[in-house]
C-alpha cells in the first residue's frame, strides 16, 4: 500500500469516525488512488471537476493542493472550474474559484 498523505481534516476526527478514516486511508487512497488506469493527476482533475459540481468546498481545498503536487497546473485548475460552471452550476465554481485562488496564493 503507498503511503498515505497526512490530513490535518482526518486527524480531527480520527477518534470520531476511526472506521470512515480507516477506509479512507486504506480503501480510498490506498487502493483507488493507486489503481494503474489512471494517473495520480487525471484523478486529481476528475475529483476536483466533481468536488467543484457538487459544493464540496472543505474538501475541495485539500484536493486542489494535491492536483497542484500531482501535476496539474494552475492554469488548468482555472480551465476546469470554468467548465464545470455551464455544466455543475456557476455559484459552486464562483466559490470554487474563491477557494483556488487562496490555495495558488499560498503556491506562488
Amino acid at each position: 500500500m503507498a503511503q498515505v498523505p497526512s490530513s490535518a481534516s482526518r486527524d480531527r476526527v480520527r477518534d470520531t469516525v476511526p472506521k470512515l478514516i480507516e477506509v479512507t486511508e486504506e480503501v480510498l487512497f490506498g487502493d483507488i488512488w493507486e489503481r494503474p488506469e489512471l494517473s495520480k493527476r487525471d484523478r486529481s482533475l476528475i475529483v476536483c471537476a466533481v468536488l467543484t459540481a457538487t459544493y464540496r468546498p472543505e474538501q475541495l481545498r485539500g484536493h486542489l493542493q494535491r492536483a497542484l503536487d500531482n501535476g496539474l497546473t494552475k492554469t488548468e485548475l482555472s480551465e476546469m472550474i470554468t467548465h464545470v460552471a455551464f455544466y455543475g452550476g456557476w455559484p459552486a465554481s464562483m466559490s470554487a474559484a474563491n477557494i483556488a485562488r487562496e490555495v495558488f496564493e499560498a503556491n506562488p
